[in-house]
């Protein structure tokens, strides 16, 4: 305890001065590692919140790969708060915490975080597979914020202009609704969890569907204005973690590359395009011009054979919408002597423009002998036990393991007309068998998402055809003139297939 006596005082408080500008002095100038680590754990022990006092939830999937990813992002920031804390935080895989396949849309688990977490904790962090954190940059940001008060926090995106998913929301002023980027980790306060969660068990969610996560969950916190805003936090950021723009981000992206060696062979990879009589001459030459040179097996099925193009008309009459008796019937022919034995099926429509190369690349990380559906992940009713599905305009891939264990099931269309991707869905749900998801497919136009959100990817696929020149989109897009070049940028942002 000090004394009373001001001189005294005054000569203690002076030395612990020179002490200060001491140890200032001598961690700037030292050099390496270690000086790094001291500097990390004067910030740890010098911020008023504990690393205790944050849970960080890993977005993860329960797919082997993105597992072992997961875990790797889990063991780097237990590794960082050992070298700072004999107290490290709390880090959870979401995936792994309940039987509730719907957990992914974070809503359904907000009842679990509150009870477990709501009074021990101030944070509540969430972060994707690729996102790389730097603990005391982390903290540093985070001690900025009263946990006493209702916060959300992230890297805010916005529309451009009004879009189908989500919903034409805010369609006079698109720009005005800011919502995280999951990719650059997001973060909520304690007293904001526990009241979200008492909502979530006293009042159903209104949504049937799930569709762009990170725009549903702002507004489900806004709340029509009764609850707070994004607030934008600029370290929480998407550049890559060797960029030299990064010195102030407490987030990056990782650019270690996954460990999935080559890109699969072309031929290993067999396409079906689903079209109809009526897009044979406005739809089809879209993808004669772009992709379909870059396919070793692809077969179009109609409802019309047409040698011209050429088409299979599989016998299932054209429907207006759903296309469920067309897809199952793909599903049986791609398990057919009448085409080749291969280990991946991609299945699209005729409006869906993609690159081949790329999805080499990604598939390179996935086992085939594993029952996958790889693609754009929506949900329907996941807070009332539903299910998710790949949405099909971006493009869904199966493994051979996948139709099989689907087709032996006896699952199969209740009309030709129900919708293919969601009848699959359940199926996959029934089976036990997640679906995967990579936001590296897209259901809709390159115009329908917010451009800081494309610009740390390097996308796979995109959809429709309305208001755009096609041939235009894919040639910015989705065009590589080397297989190289797609290896590399997907090695760089798509861990995300995450």
């Amino acid at each position: 305890m000090l004394s009373n006596n001001p001189h005294i005082g005054h000569k203690v408080a002076g030395c612990l001065l020179l002490l200060s500008l001491f140890l200032i002095n001598f961690s700037a100038g030292s050099s390496g590692k270690g000086s790094q680590s001291q500097d990390d754990m004067y910030v740890i022990h010098n911020n008023q919140l504990d690393l205790r006092e944050i849970v960080f939830v890993i977005q993860s999937q329960s797919n082997s790969f993105h597992v072992r990813q997961a875990e790797r992002r889990r063991a780097d920031l237990l590794k960082q708060a050992h070298s700072l804390t004999e107290t490290p935080p709390v880090v959870l895989l979401l995936h792994s915490l309940s039987d509730n396949e719907g957990d992914w849309s974070i809503l359904p688990l907000l009842p679990y975080l509150s009870h477990s977490f709501g009074k021990n904790s101030s944070w509540i962090v969430f972060l994707e597979e690729e996102t790389n954190v730097k603990m005391t940059k982390l903290v540093q940001v985070l001690t900025k914020f009263d946990t006493n008060k209702e916060w959300f926090l992230g890297k805010p995106l916005h529309d451009e202009e009004s879009t189908i998913i989500h919903h034409y929301a805010f369609a006079e002023n698109p720009s005005i609704f800011k919502y995280p980027d999951f990719t650059a980790a997001w973060a909520v306060s304690a007293p904001l969890v526990v009241r979200l969660a008492d909502k979530v068990r006293n009042e159903p969610l209104k949504s049937d569907f799930t569709i762009d996560l990170k725009h549903e969950v702002a507004l489900y916190i806004w709340d029509n204005g009764n609850g707070p805003h994004l607030t934008a936090v600029p370290e929480l950021c998407t550049e890559p973690q060797d960029s030299p723009q990064t010195h102030h981000c407490a987030t990056t992206l990782s650019t270690d590359p996954p460990p999935c060696g080559e890109p699969v062979n072309k031929e290993d990879i067999f396409v079906a395009v689903k079209t109809c009589r009526k897009f044979h001459s406005e739809r089809v030459p879209v993808i004669k011009k772009t992709w379909e040179k870059d396919a070793f097996s692809l077969e179009y099925y109609s409802d019309h054979a047409d040698p011209s193009i050429p088409t299979i008309d599989l016998g299932v009459p054209n429907t207006e919408r759903g296309h469920c008796g067309k897809t199952f019937a793909i599903l049986q022919r791609f398990l057919s002597s009448s085409v080749p034995n291969t280990k991946w099926l991609l299945v699209v429509d005729d409006d869906t423009l993609i690159s081949l190369s790329r999805l080499q690349v990604l598939l390179s990380c996935y086992n085939p002998s594993e029952p996958v559906c790889l693609g754009e992940r929506y949900g329907y009713g996941l807070s009332q036990g539903g299910y998710s599905y790949i949405t099909g305009g971006g493009g869904m891939v199966f493994s051979r393991e996948a139709v099989v264990r689907l087709l032996n099931s006896g699952c199969k269309c209740y009309s030709n007309d129900a919708p293919d991707d969601m009848v699959l869905g359940m199926c996959f749900n029934a089976l036990g068998l997640p679906v995967t998801h990579s936001p590296l497919f897209h259901q809709a136009r390159p115009e329908d998402y917010a451009r800081d959100f494309l610009a740390h990817q390097v996308p796979i696929s995109f959809h429709k055809h309305w208001n755009i020149d096609p041939i235009a989109v894919f040639n910015q897009w989705l065009k590589d003139d080397l297989r190289a070049e797609a290896k590399d940028g997907l090695n760089k942002s798509a861990k995300t297939e995450l």
